[in-house]
């Protein structure tokens, strides 16, 4: 039975990230996304964490807040089932359990996710747009990078995955660790970018037939695009799918490299919230693609929403996952 045969669900997905929460509201049939909408709210998780260890009571009470209205909007789209999944901010905090509570309260099952499961479920979402072909996968978050290399055979659902890893790299701790002024100094970008130039050189070294697509994913790489073409307002049909060069990444921290945040958070394109991180997460693409030896990268707006909606859609279809995990889903009465 193909895709269009099959019942189709209203599922919702939210994902809890280091510097965004977002939900997805799609309609699915087996394990296909046929529509979709999209909700974020940035509310920072990540203060502080790289730092203590631990989430910050203003943080947890901003994401509670969030998912309160994503479970109203659930709710109103009569959403089946919902699945929640946490990551990188959520695997470093030690008091997680402050956040995981008050979730549960809300009525969603909060899982905190392994990088792997994280990067298996955002190549999943991507690869749709790229059936058969070889890809490379990353996803750039607060927290953490994660890149996928392999291809998604949809003719037989098969998802074939090489290469797995999720780093510690991310525009929340790269912005902690190393980018304290405001503006920072240069020799402080300098190091950020050797730190992160590092790890990236460490896993494409391990990968010499590299594919000749990379496909970025994250609120860095999409804001860069609108940064670059002073997207005013967003346009995620004209974001998705778009090339964006390593001399567009370039220009884009020459721009910022001088600026204070809230100077930065007035270039159109730019959501102000998310000015204190963009310098950081713009350094980090640089290097991602220095490292693998990219002269240019895929923009998707596909990504770990999309592939935890093909999934939850599977788990309806009593389908086995190609991903290799199963969510836990919650029922909103």
């Amino acid at each position: 039975m193909n895709d269009a045969d099959q019942p189709r669900h209203r599922v919702a997905a939210i994902d809890i990230g280091t510097v965004s929460s977002r939900l997805s509201l799609a309609e699915v049939a087996g394990g296909r996304v046929l529509a979709a909408r999209k909700h974020t709210e940035i509310t920072d998780l990540g203060q502080g964490v790289d730092a203590t260890g631990r989430f910050a009571a203003d943080a947890v009470a901003r994401v509670v807040e969030a998912c309160r209205v994503f479970v109203g909007e659930a709710r109103a789209f009569g959403a089946e089932a919902v699945s929640t999944t946490l990551t990188s901010a959520a695997r470093d905090a030690a008091n997680a359990e402050e956040l995981l509570g008050p979730l549960r309260e809300l009525g969603l099952i909060p899982q905190v996710i392994p990088g792997e499961v994280e990067a298996r479920l955002t190549f999943y979402g991507v690869a749709h747009d790229f059936p058969g072909e070889r890809i490379a996968v990353a996803d750039s978050g607060g927290g953490s990078t994660e890149i996928a290399v392999g291809s998604y055979l949809p003719e037989s659902g098969v998802l074939e995955l090489e290469r797995v890893q999720s780093l510690d790299i991310g525009c929340r701790r790269v912005t902690d660790r190393f980018l304290a002024g405001d503006p920072p100094c240069g020799a402080d970008i300098l190091r950020a970018g050797r730190w992160a130039a590092e790890q990236f050189e460490a896993y494409w070294c391990d990968l010499p037939d590299r594919p000749e697509r990379l496909v970025a994913v994250g609120g860095t790489v999409t804001t860069l695009v609108a940064l670059t073409h002073e997207l005013v307002p967003y346009d995620s049909s004209f974001v998705h799918l778009r090339s964006l060069s390593a001399l567009e990444v370039e220009r884009a921290i020459d721009r910022m490299r001088k600026l204070p945040a809230a100077a930065i958070a007035e270039l159109p394109g730019i959501q102000p919230k998310r000015a204190p991180v963009m310098l950081a997460g713009a350094v980090v693409i640089r290097e991602l693609m220095r490292a693998g030896g990219y002269d240019s990268l895929t923009v998707s707006e596909n990504s770990l929403l999309a592939g935890a909606a093909s999934t939850i859609g599977e788990v309806l279809a009593d389908e086995q996952p190609a991903v290799g995990w199963t969510p836990d889903l919650s029922r909103l009465a």
